[in-house]
This record gives structure tokens, sequence and C-alpha cells, in this order.
């Protein structure tokens, strides 16, 4: 069975290094020395000036949604993984969705101020697949209308925007490091702000609003992640270029064998780098993608469709909404295996037989 995807593991040996000095400590959570380190190592490989490890992507943004103290409405998009939309509802605002772009598949940017109203409070975008959303626009709108702008950049990992990261741009950018990604701590999440004091309330947020052993200066969460989950991330790091340039060498190599493939691939942004942290494919059909979904299945080979369906519909607490767009692609995209134990013969099989699909 070839999976759609496989977390990356470091060689035991290292991971178990970090453990011994666990059990040394008996320091297990609360901010130990191993995820303060992690901090330090994500902010400079990263190049970023404030940063926090928290416990999942999920947590992360409905800190980002507190902190900035947000009410009323958010703007955000229909095709994004099911977090983005609960993050705004557990926190009591409501989601305000706009349709996507048909080539990048982010927030079609241009379509966000007829949404605005006198109670929008702030857009919330995802990069997806990693892919930049146009930050720029965003921004300029933010500004115009004085909202607050979050990223999900749980995709993100890595990506830079003309040499910039992009967990820059916005008030607050947020990651997922849950083991499915492209970097990973097994379970964790960061959030990034270029505001100091934004970055204190949200480690206050972090340790339930605490302030003293008697004191609280707010209404907070345990955001906290534990040693065990900084030990992975700081074992995976030692490894994120080699992870990194092996996942990019299988993208090309999709890219090269299935150009005759009656699909395509969304349009990365043309000041960035891909960072291969998935490879989806919009067919020209859904029809011809569930063929191919089902003959892959029968093949073993694991494949999802990475968004479906759109959240606008999908969602039982929000009353149903149709977007084109969205509703168009979610049908037809699917996301085939990447991950670094992948081999080039497997994904030249896996080509092969999307294509004998296609030509049968």
């Amino acid at each position: 069975m070839i999976p759609v995807t496989k977390p990356f593991l470091p060689p035991q040996q290292i991971y178990q290094s970090y453990l011994d000095g666990i059990w040394k400590r008996n320091w297990l959570t609360n901010m130990g020395p191993l995820a303060s380190d992690l901090e330090l190592r994500l902010k400079e490989f990263l190049k970023v000036d404030h940063l926090l490890f928290v416990t999942n992507g999920t947590v992360a943004l409905q800190m980002a949604i507190k902190a900035l103290d947000l009410k009323g409405e958010i703007i955000t998009t229909p095709f994004s993984f099911v977090a983005t939309t609960s993050s705004i509802v557990w926190e009591g605002c409501t989601p305000i969705f706009v349709d996507i772009d048909p080539k990048s598949l982010n927030i079609d940017a241009a379509k966000i101020e007829a949404a605005i109203t006198e109670h929008t409070s702030a857009i919330l975008a995802t990069h997806v697949y990693g892919n930049p959303c146009d930050v720029e626009k965003i921004e300029q709108i933010a500004k115009k209308h004085n909202l607050k702008v979050i990223y999900d950049a749980a995709h993100a990992f890595g990506v830079e925007v003309n040499g910039k990261s992009i967990f820059e741009y916005g008030d607050i950018s947020t990651c997922s490091l849950h083991a499915t990604k492209l970097y990973h701590s097994i379970e964790g999440g960061l959030l990034i702000t270029k505001d100091p004091v934004l970055l204190k309330k949200l480690a206050s947020v972090r340790n339930f609003g605490i302030s003293g052993f008697e004191s609280f200066d707010e209404l907070g969460l345990n955001g906290k992640n534990s040693e065990f989950h900084a030990a992975m991330g700081l074992a995976n790091l030692k490894y994120i270029e080699e992870i990194s340039k092996k996942r990019k060498a299988l993208t090309a190599r999709y890219d090269d064998k299935l150009k005759n493939l009656k699909a395509r691939r969304p349009i990365w942004h043309v000041d960035s780098e891909n960072n291969a942290a998935y490879y989806p494919i919009i067919f020209e059909s859904e029809e011809l993608m569930l063929e191919c979904k089902e003959h892959l299945q029968l093949n073993e080979i694991g494949t999802r469709r990475y968004f479906y369906p759109s959240l606008a519909t999908a969602l039982p607490y929000l009353e149903s909404q149709h977007f084109p767009i969205t509703d168009d692609i979610a049908k037809r995209v699917l996301c085939l295996p990447l991950f670094y134990d992948l081999t080039i013969e497997e994904v030249d099989m896996i080509c092969r037989l999307l294509l004998r699909i296609q030509n049968n």
C-alpha cells in the first residue's frame, strides 16, 4: 500500500538522545528547555523575530482570534481544512465566505471588499497547499477598512515571498506541525507575529492567562506543548533541507510524467517557490477524477480529495451556501502521494496508472 502521506521519522537514536535528557531533567511540559530551544531554532531557520510553539495548528488559530479580540464577522475561504472555519465559530465569530481564485485556489482578493460590512473585524485567509495568497492586495484592503489579518499557513512551512518568510505577513500567521505535514513535531503548531506586544499577549493566553503564582491577566487556555513533541521537532529540523530536496524532486517527477494528463496544477505565486507540501491536481471532470481515484485505490495507492466538500456546504452548524468556483474545484481536485520515503519508481508507477485510465 502506498499511502497519500507518511510522516518522516528521524533515526531513532537521535530522538532517544533527546528523551534521555528529558528523563534526566524530569521536566516534561510547561515550556521546558527543549520547547524553548525549538522556538529559538525555528526563529533562526524561518528568519522571523517572534514565534511561539503551541499545542497544534487549530489551537493556534483560536489563540490568534482571541488575542486580537475579534468580534462579529471574519471573512474567510470555503476551500480549506475545517479548522479554519471551526476556529472562527468556536471563538463566537461568524465566518463570511468569499469564493476562491480558480488559478491559485486561494481566497480571491478581488472579491473580499464586496463581503465587508460594518460587522467585519478581520480576514482569515489560507495559503492553500502552501501557495501564498495575494498578501499585498489583502494588506491594502485590511488597511483601508481597518481590519485585522490572520493567515492560516498550516501548509506553508518554509515558504517565502520575495525572500521574506510568508509568516511575516498579516497580524498573526499560524502553522501546523502535525505528523502529516512537511515538517512536524508529531502534534504541534506555531504562532508568528511581528508585534512584540501581541506576542506577549499570545504567550499569556498560551498559559491560562497566568501572570504570577496567584494572579491572572486575562482569559487564557492551555496551549503549551510538551518536551516530547519538542524533541521530535528538534530531531526533524536536522533533516528539513534533505526532506525538502527529496519532496521537490518527486514533485518535479510528477510534473514531467503527468504533463499529458487531462488535469492541471494550481498556479503558484510568481514570487515564491513551491515547498512541495502536497501534490494536488485538478482534473478536467469529476468523472475522470473519480475513475482515476478508484483505479489507484484498486492498485493500493492512496489519494485524498483535499479539500472536499466545500466548507460552505459541509458544516452542520452553518447554513449551506454555494460558491461556483469553490464547488467546481472541490469536485475535481485530488492529492496524490507525496512523502519523503516515496520513490521515483513509485511515482512513475502512479503516473502510468493515471495515464492508462485516461487513454482507455
